[in-house]
């Protein structure tokens, strides 16, 4: 087998992570001696054996092998010793990596750690096709930003809600489960305080299998977030609260009910959206899935923080007086719109989801 199909299947194990290994990058690993592969692992959960030791387990002895790994082996002490270390300690003869980590603590030091002891090293195999697998963790470790995806629902005629603010439910039973596993992919589940208000969410990942939740969080000036809420019920401990709201007592309340509170405010008085995106990424959260209404869509839009936009269209009408998926009052001309560029099309049972970036030209 040829060096891109063998980094193929490492990619195929890194993806077995996706759900479990945040903050952690997913990688997978491959181990071939004389053209057979001996031995597979990936990274499944932050302070477990990363792919390279999980594959070296697996095998009594890898002296002369090839390890095709997706992300350059560590070469620093985290919750788990250097994976640089570990293949030089097995006798690997060659190493083939994807892409070399854009940790600072990592950044080259692995891959020149491995050649000064004597393995032949490549870098770049399927590179592009590794950056997509972890794009949250690059992101934040490049920019220091996670990587941000909103979702809207909407009608044939644009709209979101009928003007009553009814919304349940606008799509399919099978887009609402394709939500779900969107859900379960991201580290985070960000929403406005007036979505809370509103529809009182969860904003749990429902799904049958294994994963790591994503923490919750609602962005929130006022602190109007209600003590008994839904997602309060169940693990308030990863509900994060950003507000702009400097009442002690308030902040305390919700404190000593288990959630973390963290104030963040801009010159307006409201929530600043690059510094709240900027502390998710400190606090290791490498994507971010946004469900929200029109006003923060539209402030989300103008900051040009969302990576991708997700947007799932059903076949119905909600008429003239529905509510639309942006507020942005500041468009007045033809030269102020917002343009987007469409990435993907797919059908989701009766409905339609368009990917979409925003085009900066």
């Amino acid at each position: 087998m040829s060096d891109a199909a063998l980094m193929a299947r490492a990619l195929k194990l890194a993806g077995n992570g996706i759900y479990t290994t945040d903050p952690n990058p997913h990688v997978g690993c491959v181990l071939v001696r004389n053209g057979e592969i001996i031995a597979e692992g990936w990274t499944q959960r932050a302070g477990c054996a990363h792919a390279e030791i999980d594959a070296l387990q697996k095998v009594a002895d890898a002296r002369g092998a090839t390890a095709y790994v997706t992300l350059e082996p560590c070469s620093h002490h985290g919750r788990t010793g250097p994976c640089s270390d570990a293949l030089i300690a097995a006798g690997v003869a060659r190493v083939v990596v994807a892409m070399s980590d854009p940790n600072p603590l990592v950044a080259g030091r692995g891959l020149q750690k491995m050649r000064e002891a004597g393995i032949d090293v490549e870098c770049g195999v399927l590179q592009a096709e590794a950056e997509k697998l972890n794009r949250g963790f690059f992101k934040r470790m490049q920019q220091g930003l996670p990587w941000a995806r909103s979702k809207l629902a909407m009608s044939l005629d644009g709209r979101t809600a009928l003007a009553s603010g009814a919304s349940q439910w606008i799509t399919s039973p099978q887009s609402r489960q394709d939500v779900q596993v969107w859900r379960a992919a991201s580290s985070a589940i960000v929403t406005g305080i007036d979505t809370v208000l509103a529809d009182d969410p969860q904003l749990n990942a429902r799904v049958d299998f294994d994963l790591e939740q994503p923490v919750r969080v609602v962005l929130d000036s006022q602190l109007r977030m209600p003590l008994n809420a839904k997602m309060l019920d169940n693990d308030p401990a990863s509900v994060w609260i950003v507000t702009c709201c400097e009442d002690a007592a308030k902040q305390q309340r919700l404190r000593d009910l288990g959630c973390q509170v963290f104030e963040i405010a801009d010159q307006r008085g409201r929530v600043d959206l690059p510094s709240a995106f900027k502390l998710l990424a400190e606090l290791q959260i490498n994507s971010v899935w946004v469900e929200a209404g029109a006003t923060l869509n539209g402030a989300l839009l103008d900051s040009g923080l969302i990576d991708e936009w997700l947007i799932y269209m059903a076949p119905c009408v909600l008429g003239d007086e529905g509510r639309g998926l942006f507020h942005l009052p500041g468009i007045q001309t033809m030269d102020d719109k917002k343009t987007l560029r469409l990435l993907d099309v797919r059908r989701v049972g009766p409905d339609i989801r368009m990917t979409f970036n925003q085009d900066f030209k």
